[in-house]
Formats: structure tokens, C-alpha cells, sequence
């Protein structure tokens, strides 16, 4: 089967190019965020991926290869979630949808879910399929897939990427299975090389988006096959769990995807149900709270310094400090929102960008030979007008307040947010932050 519709291209984050159609008409728009590797020339031969087609007869369809794979650029390496995440965005912008149904496959589920997280105003609901919010085996998190089954299917991939034997183990029930293994050679060698197959594997094994499950507001959807032989039917139970009025529609069947259209069809009865119960042509609620990544920074020794130079000298050095952090904030697409006296808070996107706008700031500050102190944080914020409250924001002082002079110290959950964009991030050890419960993990950033 040929594809549906033109393939276009969308320029995300880091100059890449993704590759995205869009077929079909209706009153919302549903945009899939499918798992692993896709190829938007080839994926149509899939059962499941002729149901989205069956879909454009109600709504509009925007389907798009992930970066590294399919007809995306491929030469840029598969990025961070978040870079993968943001990704929706680009495509969406390019696409002109405004609001969306966002639909997360497998590997694509964690994609949908930051997205629905940090842009609420533009996911009218969220469908997840096949997924979770951590794919292996961790600490107080039992349900995974045990790291010698992910180990295992990793060096399948390195040694056997090309046959159609690593893309099989996804897919169950072939009628031909010498036919499909033909097709899957094929599709393999196009959708991506070994190396970036391997790759995309191991990042999937490393995603743990648990802590932003609290922060989804959207309507939520979550289905799951109770024998997935591949994704353990109790990790989508805890999805369902962790999100706020999530529903949950267990099917009966044993796969992952199969090429049987008799057992794909099974997930359409609660999805129409649940799009049907939406009233999606309805106006958006307003937004009171989102993800977002918020930056503090601090000057070191200010009270010190401002007695050495005195009132009028330390008001034109805070002036200029004010003046060129804000430009530094604006650059890297973030909002500033407030001075703190001598240092700021701002709220940008997304981890990678607050870390790079610290990291400028702490550049450019050592002109007027000072220092900073850093802290970034992604969680929720409660948004007030041109403020932001809520325990995100209290995290994130906390942990400026834990940095030394230079340092930029991040959170657990940015860590792993960003791991694959390049940043480099060394322990700190856990951490008791005043007034917030747990204990935390701490990272610096690699000077």
C-alpha cells in the first residue's frame, strides 16, 4: 500500500528535518507519535498503521518518522526526549494545528505524554497505547522488563539489524512469516541503520518520565493488551494509575501488534468511545498549571560586593547583570519572570534550553567579575498571570540555593529529560530540600 498523502517537511529543534503527512478531514486533528522506528514510504504494509488511515475518514492525521529514522534526518544522531518530545510541536506548527489528539505508540507514549504535559493548551486529549512511563526494571519499580531481556534484545538488534528478525520480535501472528520477515528486511534497512537502531533501544530502556505522570490535566486514554508479550500489561496499569482521571480500557490479546487486522481493530471500540466523549469542537478550558522548566540564578557574595562598591556602583553592575541575563533568557526561548533582587527566575520549554541559558549567563557575568549560582528544575507550575507558583518553583530555589559559586546544579527528573542532547551531568549525591518531601537526587553540570 502506498502512502496516503505528500510527505512535508517540519524544521525542529537543532536544525532537523522531520518528515510528516497529513491525510484525511474532520472536526479535530489526531497526531500519532508512533514506537520505534517508522518509515513514512513503507509503514502503511503494517495492519495498525491502516487503522490510523481508517481514522481519516473522522479526522486529520498527522503521522511523522521520529529524528534518526524513516525519511527524518538521519545524520544528527535520535536525540533527547525532550528534543523528541518537542518534535510534536515542530510538526504540528508546520502542519497548521493548533490543538490536537495526541496518540502515543509504545516508545512514542513517554514523546506524547511531556508533550501533554508542557503544552496542555494544545493536546485536547492524550491516547497512549502499548506503553509506559519507564519500559525496564528500576528501584521501587518491579513491573518493567527485566534488564537481561532489554540487554538481550539489544544485541539482537547489533548483530541482526537488516535480516527482519529485531523488527519481528514487536510484531506477532504473521500468516506468512517467511513474507514478513522478507518485508521487515526491508523495512528495517530503510526505516535506519544498526547503530541508530541500537541507539534508539537503549534510550528507550533509559526514558522515566514518572515524575511528570501528576502534571497531566488532558483527558487520558490509556489501553494496553493484558498479554503484551513485549511491554508488561502491568506497566500500563501504572500509567493509568499515576494520571489524574485517566481511563483505562484493558484488551484482550496477546501482542504488542500483530499483523492480524482482526486483532489491531480491537483497540478501535474504546478509542471511538473516548473521543466520542470529548466534545473536542468545543473552546479550550483556560490553563492553570503546565510543565515547565524553571531557572533560578543567584550572585555570589552580593551583600559582600555590594559593600565594597557601594549603593550607586552595585545598582549599575545589578543593571547591567538584569539587562543582559534577560537577553540571555530571550535567546534561549525562555521567559523571564522576575528579578530576584540579584538574580532571576525564568521558565523556558524545556531542560536543555534552561541549562544553555544558564550556562550563558554564567559566561557573560564573569565580564563584570562576578559570579552566579544556578538551579534548574522541571515540574509543575501553577501559572498567575505573569507569575508562576507551586512546588516546581520552591524545588527549583532549593536547589540553587545547594550550588556553589559557578555551578549549575539540575534534578533528577531534568537528568533524565535531557540525557542524549550532549549535556554532561555529574552526581551530587541525594539531598534533603527545605520544605519539599523525599529526598532528591542532584546533578552539576560539566563545566
Amino acid at each position: 500500500m502506498a502512502a496516503p498523502a505528500e510527505v512535508c517537511y517540519a524544521r525542529a529543534s537543532g536544525d532537523v528535518d522531520i518528515a510528516y503527512t497529513v491525510f484525511g478531514e474532520g472536526p479535530f486533528d489526531l497526531v500519532v507519535a508512533a514506537g520505534f522506528v517508522t518509515h513514512l514510504d513503507l509503514q502503511w504494509q503494517f495492519p495498525w498503521f491502516q487503522a490510523f488511515l481508517e481514522m481519516g475518514r473522522a479526522c486529520r492525521v498527522i503521522v511523522f518518522d521520529k529524528r534518526g529514522t524513516g525519511l527524518s534526518d538521519r545524520s544528527l544522531g535520535f536525540g533527547s526526549l525532550e528534543e523528541r518530545s518537542d518534535d510534536i510541536r515542530a510538526v504540528m506548527d508546520a502542519a497548521h494545528s493548533q490543538r490536537a489528539v495526541i496518540y502515543g505508540v509504545s516508545e512514542g507514549g513517554p514523546m506524547a505524554l511531556l508533550f501533554a504535559a508542557t503544552y496542555p493548551e494544545r493536546a485536547q486529549a492524550l491516547v497512549l497505547y502499548g506503553t509506559g512511563a519507564k519500559l525496564s526494571q528500576g528501584p521501587g519499580y518491579p513491573i518493567g522488563s527485566p534488564k537481561e531481556s532489554g540487554d538481550a534484545l539489544i544485541d539482537l538488534m547489533a548483530r541482526e539489524w537488516g535480516s527482519g528478525r529485531s523488527y519481528g520480535f514487536f510484531i506477532q501472528h504473521a500468516s506468512d512469516p517467511a513474507e514478513a520477515a522478507r518485508f521487515l528486511a526491508q523495512f528495517e534497512r530503510s526505516a535506519c541503520t544498526p547503530q541508530m537502531a541500537v541507539q534508539i533501544m537503549q534510550r528507550n530502556l533509559e526514558i522515566d518520565v514518572r515524575p511528570i505522570l501528576p502534571t497531566i490535566s488532558v483527558p487520558t486514554l490509556v489501553t494496553h493488551c493484558a498479554n503484551d508479550p513485549l511491554v508488561p500489561v502491568e506497566v500500563g496499569r501504572y500509567l493509568a494509575q499515576h494520571i489524574a482521571g485517566a481511563r483505562y480500557a484493558e484488551i484482550d490479546g496477546d501482542f504488542h501488534a500483530s499483523w492480524r487486522t482482526e486483532d489491531m481493530a480491537k483497540l478501535g471500540p474504546p478509542l471511538v468511545e473516548f473521543l466520542g466523549s470529548l466534545g473536542l469542537e468545543e473552546p479550550p478550558p483556560p490553563v492553570s498549571r503546565a510543565l515547565a522548566t524553571i531557572l533560578f540564578t543567584d550572585i555570589v557574595g552580593s551583600t559582600a560586593r555590594a559593600a565594597d562598591v557601594g549603593d550607586h556602583a552595585w545598582r549599575e553592575l545589578l543593571d547591567k547583570h538584569d539587562a543582559m541575563a534577560a537577553e540571555r533568557v530571550a535567546k534561549w526561548g525562555g521567559r523571564l519572570v522576575k528579578n530576584t533582587g540579584d538574580g532571576l527566575l525564568a521558565t523556558f520549554d524545556g531542560p536543555s534550553v534552561g541549562i544553555e541559558a544558564a550556562r550563558a549567563i554564567r559566561e557573560r557575568v564573569a565580564a563584570f567579575d562576578i559570579e552566579i549560582r544556578a538551579g534548574v528544575h522541571t515540574g509543575e507550575v501553577e501559572l498567575r498571570g505573569g507569575d508562576v507558583g507551586g512546588l516546581g518553583v520552591h524545588i527549583g530555589a532549593r536547589i540553587a540555593a545547594l550550588a556553589g559559586p559557578g555551578q549549575i546544579l539540575v534534578s533528577r527528573t531534568v537528568k533524565d529529560l535531557v540525557t542524549g542532547s550532549g549535556i554532561t551531568l555529574q552526581d551530587r549525591g541525594t539531598h534533603t530540600l527545605k520544605g519539599v518531601p523525599d529526598e532528591w537526587q542532584i546533578y552539576a553540570v560539566d563545566s
